[in-house]
């Protein structure tokens, strides 16, 4: 079985992805109002995808975003380089007191029976005011590119974001690259600007130029507009509810080759049964399922699209890739930040039923 994509043997980078670069605040176990210290980690749901193939699959890969020129942006920048991504920036000039700001995220990691708690400060945030018109795509592409990635939270950021993601997609395939993206659909994000019936009209527009989707069901109801499945799931890891969804997604988008998620079954905070599933040009592929003991489970999802997309890049068979994308979403886990501590050598050991033996 084959994947039905037609993925370029070869370019000046693997993958670029268009989306805006944040940074987390993280107090580990302690909530927010009781908090006397935090870990700082460079994120964004687009650019982890990015970090991560370079980091962890060696790849070459670049991030379209904008930057702001003051101490902020220099870390957030730094962490961008020693991950080995190429940036495309957009640069703006910080006013010294209100913006434009690279976007706040505040998240604690929880512990057993208290669940992470998720907040933002995307104020005045530079990338929500990238629009088409801001990049060179043709000259960005000229070298080859054989992947695009982007992701909804960019696109929920502003009016312009989702019209520059189909800008890019559209020079991408023009240049003959495949197109992804996450749907991410994050509810408070939209209902900023537009709430959940601009989402699908954004969305739309997006998809329609897309070839590789990710997103669970809730994704695939509210980004996409879909009525949500007639099968009832058993539990959190059971397939069935996402497969009922796909010939209602591919009625819809026809040209759409793979659609692909996560599945978890959240026993407590620090515990997780963790599972992946893909329809791959018309069959349908599932990987094992693990129990996972959680550090931090901010990217896990992240952590997946790229080792799939690292399978499918390098001619893995669509089993092998969901595979990847299972093993590496799980190791990510076990590591404080969003992006990937991980080499290939233990995600390829753990795709193919290694154990967490002790490694001599």
């Amino acid at each position: 079985m084959t994947s039905g994509l037609t993925v370029p043997k070869e370019g000046g980078f693997d993958l670029i992805s268009l989306g805006a670069l944040i940074h987390r605040l993280d107090p580990g176990i302690i909530p927010f109002r009781k908090a006397t210290g935090c870990q700082i980690h460079v994120s964004g749901g687009e650019f982890n995808v990015a970090a991560n193939l370079a980091d962890c699959f060696q790849m070459k890969t670049g991030i379209v975003t904008a930057m702001v020129d003051y101490p902020i942006g220099d870390l957030i920048a730094e962490r961008v380089k020693a991950m080995g991504v190429h940036p495309f920036y957009k640069k703006f000039k910080h006013n010294g007191v209100n913006g434009p700001n690279m976007a706040t995220v505040y998240s604690d990691r929880g512990q057993g029976v208290r669940a992470p708690v998720v907040f933002y400060n995307r104020s005045n945030e530079a990338a929500a005011q990238l629009k088409p018109g801001d990049f060179d795509w043709n000259a960005m592409f000229s070298g080859g590119t054989r992947w695009f990635h982007s992701g909804g939270i960019f696109a929920s950021l502003s009016e312009t974001t989702g019209a520059l993601i189909i800008d890019g997609m559209k020079a991408a395939k023009k240049a003959g690259a495949i197109t992804s993206f996450d749907l991410n659909f994050r509810e408070k994000l939209w209902n900023i600007w537009g709430g959940q019936q601009k989402a699908v009209e954004v969305i739309k527009g997006i998809v329609e130029n897309t070839d590789v989707l990710v997103g669970n069901e809730e994704d695939l109801q509210k980004g996409l507009g879909i009525p949500g499945p007639e099968v009832e799931s058993k539990s959190k890891l059971d397939p069935n509810a996402f497969f009922a969804m796909i010939d209602s997604v591919i009625a819809k988008y026809p040209h759409v080759k793979v659609v692909a998620t996560t599945l978890r079954e959240v026993h407590s905070t620090n515990r997780h049964s963790w599972g992946a599933v893909a329809w791959i040009n018309g069959n349908t592929y599932v990987s094992p399922i693990c129990e996972l003991d959680v550090l931090d489970r901010v990217g896990g999802g992240d952590g997946f699209a790229a080792g799939l997309f690292y399978g499918l890049l390098n001619g893995a068979s669509p089993e092998e890739a969901v595979k990847l994308g299972w093993a590496h979403g799980a190791l990510l886990t076990t590591f404080p930040g969003d992006t990937t501590m991980a080499s290939v050598e233990q995600v390829k050991a753990f795709a193919a039923g290694g154990s967490a033996r002790i490694q001599r």
